[in-house]
Order: C-alpha cells, then structure tokens, then sequence
C-alpha cells in the first residue's frame, strides 16, 4: 500500500511538471496603417481621430431610430440565435475541459443469480444446482495524467472556440445595429423623396389647370394641354413605387424587431427629415482596429485554437497514463455486506502507446498543421480586407457630401428656372415645352439630392459598420468573457 501511494505522488508531481507538447500560440502581426486616409477635398463634414462613440446611432439625434436600436437588440431573432450558439460553445467547452479532472463514480447492484455448473466457478457451492444472492457496491475513480499537456491543449482550444462565438454574436450585434439604422435612414429618403414628388405634381397640375384656361382663352393649343396632362400622368406613376418601397423598408425594419410584416407601419408612416450626419465623425485610431472589429477577434482566435489543436494531435503521439482505483464490498449475504472480510480495492496506473496506426495519427498532425496555415492567412486576409472597407468607406462618406452639396445649389438654379419659365410662359414668351424641360430637370435634381442625403447618412454608417463600433456599449468585454471557474 505505500508503495502504491509513493508511486501516486510521483506520477501526480510528474503530471505537473510536463511540458506541453505543440506550438505556443503568438499573437500575430497584421499589416497596419499610421494614419487614416485624407481625402482629396475636403467635406462639411470631417472623419478625425477622436475616440469613437461607441452608441454611434445617437450622433443623429434622431429619438426613434435610437428607440428602433434598442428594440432590435433586445427582440432581434438572429442576435437570438447567435445568443445560443454561444451557450452551446460554453457547454461544449465545459465538456471538453472536464477531462482536466479526476472523474469518480458510486456504483451498487443486487442480483439474484444461478451459474452454469460447467462454468469456471460457482459460488453457490452447489455445481449450479441452486440461486444465489450478491450484494455489491463501490466507489471508483480514474484520472488521465497528462505528461505532454494534450489535455491543456484541449482546454486551450476550447476557450478560443468559445472566443470565436462570443465575436460570432458580437458581430451579429453590429450587423442589427447598422442594418436597423440604414434602413430607417432608406425609409426617411424614400419619405423624403415621395414627398418632393407630391410638391412637383402639385405644380404639375397648376400648369395643367393654367395651359387649360389659356387654351379656353384661345392664347394656347392642345397640344399644351395634352403635354401638361402627359407630364402629371408621369409623375404620378412615380408614387407607387415609393409607396411600395416604403413598405418594403418598414417589413425590413419589423423583421430586425422580430415583429411581423406591417407591425411597425403606423408608427413609421409619418414622414421625417432623414437623419444628418454632425460636423465631426470620431473614428478612433487606426491601431485600435484590430481590438474592436469582431471579425479580426474572431479570425484570431480561429488561429489560436488552431494552434492548440496542433498540440492536441502531437500528444496522441505520446502514451496515455490513467491512474485509476477502486474501493467496495461484495457479499452474497446482506448480513456480511459491508463486513472487513467483504471489502474489495484495486489501484493502479493504465497506459496505452499506439504502436501501429496506418499513418492515421501523422495525417491528423498534417491536416491540424494546414489548417493553421489556412487560419493564418485568413486572418491577414480578413485585417487586410478590414482596411480596404474602411478606406472605400472614408472616400464615399467624403464624395457623398460634396455629391449632394452640388446637387443642392442645382436645385436651387432648377427651381429659379422654373419660375422664370412658368412667368415667360404666361407672357406667351416661351412655349409651354421650355416649362416641362425645366420642371422635369427639376424634379430629377430633386430626387437626386434626396438620394445625395440619405447617401451621406448610410456612408456614415457604413463607416461605423467597418470600424467594428457599437458592440461593446450593449455588450461589454467582460460580460462575454470566458468564464473560468477554475
């Protein structure tokens, strides 16, 4: 028995002092840049180095797209099903890094037995004439002893899987968030542009009613009337459309709500200014990209796991060491069930060595190796695309301002044509077409700079969307942390 215990101490102070086979995960560098991208020329509206707002949403001011964000992080279904997937990476990683520990078990039987008389023994003393009872209980337990740190890769593996989940939601996250706000800024433009159509038919219909009285007038033609007709016709074919667009947008933003389709139409069917952008947009600092987009956390840690499967598949190579035990009694009579005499106990250590595997084991290696590299490279990958998408965006949000700036001051001249055609046409100095052209160059740079707008609203969100922004206020760090209670 002491010896038995000796050598217990010794494989278990052993166990400790492994090493851990396989490479040691090091965070790797990605290519990054000293400063954002200036634009050409400059915007009203300028990206700076400030500290990035985290609830981004706010800088509208617009009091129910902040409400409808709320709403969608709370009711979302696929932040829903990203919320389970994440509880099941915990339960899986709670499986694996069970094996870390001794795992002991109760066992106790009764039976009423009768064996073969020709059988190698029979208990009953009776060569298998007559039954028997036998009473049996225990306690056991087993330990893998883990001399090359198969199990600590196992565990390490784990908690980067569980990593990869946690930025799996985080990303979500910031997928509902911008969705939710693009759409709302897509509904208000469509609003907006529906609502500049209604202003340019109202005027059609004022030429049609002038062209008809001058024609009762005998001053104009039907060929006047006929064209005055054609150009309300025409933009009133516009409407539905819009109209139909407009639901669009509102099932869009219902679906974000978990809600069905049309539940969010009342509230959301009054018009309203779209949503502006302020005078400055904080972006942060280019080296804290890599701390806040979830799909560079999570890219990283697919390399982390993906090197401590590495470990994983080299310790298979390396014998498995369990040392096991057990402690009972068996009795055939109740009455002597749990006496000195019935006590039964075995200890020891088992291992096994694979000898002869048909190249099974090094195929493992090789295939966990390559998909190392994969996740490597598909980490620079994915920060190198990062980049890509913020600098496309820096260039959009620049352009879309200075698009509608111009588009703004055509209007103006648009709407100072119109006027001066309508008056020459009352004065019977131009023809009733020259008011058309006008009215219709109008209305298209009408809708062009409501486009313009929205666009400048939806560059800046798509700005946010590529810093990876807005996760961390609704979920901080430590609340998805990987929780060790150990």
């Amino acid at each position: 028995m002491k010896r038995i215990q000796s050598l217990t101490v010794v494989l278990s102070l052993s166990a400790l002092a492994a090493c851990t086979v396989g490479p040691d995960f090091q965070k790797p560098e990605a290519t990054q840049i000293a400063e954002w991208a200036k634009p050409g020329k400059s915007a009203p509206s300028q990206a700076v180095s400030e500290p990035l707002n985290e609830r981004w949403w706010e800088v509208f001011h617009d009091a129910q797209l902040s409400a409808l964000t709320q709403r969608a992080v709370s009711s979302n279904l696929d932040l829903k099903l990203a919320s389970s997937r994440l509880q099941q990476s915990r339960a899986a990683r709670q499986v694996i890094t069970a094996d870390r520990y001794p795992t002991t078990a109760a066992t106790g039987s009764y039976a009423r037995k009768r064996n073969s008389g020709e059988g190698l023994s029979d208990p009953s003393g009776h060569n298998g004439d007559s039954a028997f009872n036998l009473w049996d209980a225990g306690f056991s337990a087993s330990w893998e002893l883990d001399f090359w740190g198969r199990v600590r890769r196992e565990t390490e593996a784990a908690d980067a899987n569980l990593e990869v989940a946690e930025n799996d939601r985080r990303g979500v996250l910031l997928a509902v968030l911008a969705d939710t706000a693009q759409n709302y800024i897509q509904l208000r433009g469509v609003q907006n542009t529906r609502a500049v159509t209604e202003q340019n038919l109202d005027v059609a219909r004022h030429s049609l009613k002038l062209s008809q009285l001058r024609l009762n007038d005998g001053v104009a033609t039907d060929l006047d009337v006929a064209e005055a007709a054609a150009q309300v016709a025409a933009i009133e074919s516009r409407l539905p459309a819009l109209e139909q667009r407009q639901a669009q947008l509102i099932n869009a933003i219902s679906l974000l709500m978990g809600e069905p389709p049309q539940a969010l139409a009342k509230e959301l069917s009054t018009d309203a200014p779209v949503p502006q952008s302020p005078p400055q947009v904080a972006i942060g600092l280019p080296s804290q990209l890599a701390e806040r987009r979830p799909d560079i956390r999570q890219a990283e840690a697919r390399l982390h796991a993906a090197t401590a499967n590495i470990g994983v598949a080299k310790g298979d190579f390396y014998p498995r060491i369990t040392l096991s035990g057990n402690l009972g009694s068996q009795a055939m009579q109740l009455s002597d069930f749990g006496s000195w005499g019935s006590r039964a106990f075995g200890i020891g250590p088992q291992f096994s060595l694979p000898l002869f595997d048909g190249g099974r084991l090094r195929g493992v290696l090789q295939l966990r190796e390559a998909k190392q590299q994969e996740a490597a490279i598909g980490y620079q990958q994915t920060v190198l695309r990062a980049w890509h998408e913020i600098d496309d965006q820096l260039t959009a949000y620049n352009a879309s301002q200075r698009r509608r700036d111009s588009l703004a001051e055509a209007v103006r001249q648009n709407q100072i044509a119109l006027r001066t055609a309508q008056q020459q046409y009352v004065e019977g100095v131009v023809d009733f077409v020259n008011v058309l052209t006008v009215q219709s160059a109008l209305l298209a740079t009408q809708e062009q700079w409501v486009e313009s707008s929205t666009g400048v609203s939806l560059a800046m969100v798509g700005l946010y969307r590529a810093l990876g922004g807005g996760w961390e206020s609704v979920y901080p760090v430590g609340v998805l942390a990987t929780s060790n209670p150990v």
